[in-house]
């Protein structure tokens, strides 16, 4: 981890709010709703009293995301016809929110990932124990995963990220925050990408304890042609 150690602990976490937009991701949602749960149950066997919620919203989807999103157990499944990840994401925190009702929000964790990546079974565990040393915002790290790259892709790839070493760079797919801090920063922006860095900058300029940290890496899709031009698999496409 990098950034604070040990700061001024916030409230301690209540419940935590796992949000996934998805975007015809049948190949790959399954996957990804079935390491959430592993986390879910991980977190579940350290912290048994803290509430947990799973909410996929399936935006503008033509396939079938959202069916089969809807026969996991403990899977909350909304439906978007926005077309944007940053209103994806947001409408999945309202609805976590609105269940979350009046308690308070320092106390609900926010984990976002993507439908097209796993998580490790120590991801929630990981951004729980982060925000009981008084981190409020953990900007996580992800990685390709390995068989979609071709071996020297995946050697260009570790050479130039180092384990221990997190780069700060901000993941959708690895971003964890408390609910206070994301509504005090004014949530996600409505727009196709880099909603995730447009809020994380506004929270840069607020009080808030920012830690980036590779304790808990997301293994994301390798691809080089996603939902949309700038996200992660236009960053792979430049760089291997």
């Amino acid at each position: 981890m990098t950034g604070p150690g040990r700061g001024a602990a916030g409230p301690a976490v209540a419940g935590v709010a796992v949000v996934v937009p998805a975007r015809n991701e049948e190949r790959l949602v399954r996957a990804a709703l079935d390491s959430i749960t592993r986390a879910v149950s991980e977190l579940h066997h350290r912290h048994p009293a803290i509430v947990v919620s799973v909410t996929l919203v399936a935006d503008a989807c033509t396939d079938g995301t959202a069916e089969l999103a809807s026969a996991a157990v403990g899977v909350t499944v909304l439906e978007s016809e926005a077309g944007a990840v940053g209103s994806a994401r947001a409408q999945g925190v309202r609805h976590a929110l609105d269940r979350w009702g009046r308690q308070d929000r320092g106390s609900l964790w926010l984990a976002h990932t993507d439908a097209d990546s796993t998580v490790p079974g120590d991801w929630l565990v990981e951004q729980v124990a982060l925000a009981d040393r008084g981190v409020d915002v953990m900007i996580g790290t992800v990685r390709p995963t390995p068989a979609d790259l071709t071996p020297e892709q995946n050697a260009q790839w570790l050479a130039t990220h180092q384990p221990g070493h997190p780069n700060g760079h901000v993941h959708g797919a690895n971003l964890g925050l408390r609910a206070s801090a994301y509504f005090a920063a004014g949530g996600f922006d409505p727009i196709e990408e880099h909603e995730d860095n447009a809020l994380v900058a506004r929270l840069r300029r607020g009080p808030w304890v920012i830690a980036a940290s590779d304790a808990c890496q997301v293994l994301t899709s390798g691809r080089f042609v996603g939902r949309t031009p700038g996200g992660y698999a236009g960053y792979l496409a430049e760089t291997l």
